[in-house]
């Protein structure tokens, strides 16, 4: 029997991001340099949202605590 592995971007992808100003489905991620707390990993992602019908595409940086 063998565990199943999975990776910070490999989670992220496919889930909602919100925040005040933005809310669509996350389709990328990836490491990013920035630490802004301890004990959590930057990540890079690129956020698909729609605006009248129209795919629009933003990056923010969120924190995961690992």
């Amino acid at each position: 029997m063998s565990a199943n592995l999975y990776t910070v971007p490999a989670l992220l992808v496919g889930k909602t991001y919100r925040s005040d100003s933005l809310e669509g489905e996350i389709i990328s991620a990836e490491p990013h340099n920035t630490a802004w707390y301890d004990g959590a990993e930057a990540y890079r992602v690129e956020v698909k949202s729609y605006d009248m019908g129209i795919a629009k595409y933003s990056y923010r940086t969120v924190a995961v605590q690992v």
